[in-house]
């Protein structure tokens, strides 16, 4: 086979080099050389074509392993923000235009979001998903009502240990019917004693003191605190402690839990002498030969887990506008004493309190109970208004002080020639002030005050 008769690979004939493309029986030169012409254009070679139109003429080469550093400028590059810019026009004239700068609110915000997830680093990642179940915690159990039932438990709050017992007067009593003022009375301290408990996981009990016949010869008006107590304890088979509150009264401080306010020392707020505050003059203790040491020792056994019933004491004596009562067998035995027809029938025309004055009879005489009687400082869950035991001025065992944040006030007395809706309002709206949150204090004592220098109006937010 000739040299002429070889295929050429170069479309019209002819050789790409000028060696191999010769006269070989073809009638017209190759268009790359003219054979014998000293002035014809030298033959171009595929690199150098390729280097002149602007290529580099190699092909794109990448190592396999990418180095730590070429990692990180990787991930820095592709967060950077991308420009719609397009190769069809300069990028001067969009630059004019506006079109080639980035623009965010093109950018969902799902994809945002997306976008920034992916270049969080892992710990980033473990960081926020750990804020965001404690932030998702405080939420649940601290802002809705699930803080009532793990508040209960008693490896978590111990709520159900305590009952409250609030007194209302549905029927109005004997002598007068309640009016909007009594209502309104009702309405408040109902509602005080649902927030408190809802926020510690007490139970509460509103009972009904209007007047009923327990027996077919008496009414014993205000004396069927004594049943409603013993029927609260076969309700409340867990409870261990009874709170019974007056109508009148009201907490100030719902931040206060019965356990760190009273009943996690008890010991270091109870005093069993009740020599430290005696306005009935009771001589204590006794001294009869026959009675044991306990009986005759000023502060009984000394054990503060022996204190079954819990009393404040005011200027007149005891005061069960507000007390704590015990399950144990002692208080069986003395719900019974106490609610006894026979001494009712006997001594409830001397007894100007009723109740009130049979316990006190009861503590005088019955060396039993005042083994296990302890009592409180009034303050610390009955402060009086100013109105209340006001015949020598202000006391600072009894009266409510602001600066101290006293636990709760009862209105004692407010029915006889006082204003308890009055009373009731101001206490209340003074709690409200008090206990704001940090939101409510910011409007009122930050924005409410600039509104107030700039136009010289008063608002309420």
């Amino acid at each position: 086979m000739s040299l002429s008769r070889s295929p050429s690979p170069v479309p019209g004939g002819g050789w790409a080099s000028p060696g191999l493309n010769i006269g070989s029986g073809r009638s017209s030169p190759t268009r790359g050389y003219t054979a014998g012409s000293s002035s014809a254009t030298p033959v171009m070679w595929e690199s150098s074509r390729l280097k002149k139109a602007g290529g580099s003429g190699y092909p794109s080469f990448a190592t396999q392993n990418s180095s730590f550093l070429s990692k990180h400028m990787r991930k820095i590059s592709s967060s950077l923000p991308r420009f719609n810019s397009s190769s069809s026009s300069p990028y001067s004239e969009k630059e004019k235009l506006g079109r080639g700068r980035w623009s965010a609110q093109n950018v969902p915000l799902l994809g945002r979001l997306r976008a920034l997830m992916g270049r969080m680093g892992r710990k980033m990642k473990i960081r926020l998903l750990i804020l965001l179940m404690l932030l998702f915690c405080i939420i649940v159990f601290y802002n809705t009502p699930l803080v009532y039932h793990w508040r209960r438990t008693s490896w978590l709050g111990g709520g159900q240990k305590f009952v409250i017992i609030l007194a209302a007067n549905v029927g109005g009593g004997v002598m007068e019917w309640k009016g909007a003022r009594e209502w309104a009375i009702e309405r408040d301290s109902v509602r005080n004693k649902k927030k408190y408990v809802g926020r510690w996981g007490y139970d509460l009990e509103i009972v009904d003191m209007s007047t009923k016949k327990r027996y077919a010869h008496e009414w014993r008006e205000s004396w069927e605190k004594v049943d409603f107590i013993r029927t609260a304890l076969r309700k409340y088979p867990k409870a261990e402690w009874i709170w019974w509150l007056d109508l009148n009264t009201f907490i100030m401080e719902p931040s206060y839990s019965l356990q760190d306010h009273i009943f996690d020392n008890l010991h270091k707020h109870v005093y069993r002498d009740i020599n430290e505050y005696n306005p009935l003059n009771i001589t204590h203790p006794m001294t009869d030969e026959y009675l044991d040491a306990d009986s005759r020792s000023p502060v009984g056994d000394g054990n503060v887990n022996s204190v079954n019933l819990i009393l404040p004491q005011d200027c007149s004596g005891f005061n069960l506008g507000s007390f704590f009562v015990r399950r144990s067998p002692w208080t069986d035995r003395l719900l019974d004493v106490w609610w006894d027809p026979v001494a009712y029938e006997q001594r409830h025309m001397e007894w100007e309190h009723k109740e009130q004055d049979a316990l006190e009879q009861l503590y005088t005489t019955q060396p039993w109970i005042r083994k296990h009687t302890g009592f409180l400082p009034q303050r610390m869950i009955n402060s009086f208004p100013p109105g209340a035991c006001s015949e020598n001025g202000n006391d600072t065992r009894i009266h409510y002080d602001q600066k101290d944040r006293d636990f709760l006030v009862n209105m004692a007395g407010c029915e006889w020639g006082r204003d308890c809706w009055g009373e009731m309002y101001n206490y209340r709206e003074l709690s409200y002030w008090l206990n704001r949150n940090p939101w409510e204090l910011f409007k009122e004592e930050f924005v409410a005050v600039i509104w107030f220098k700039l136009t010289g109006q008063k608002v309420k937010l």
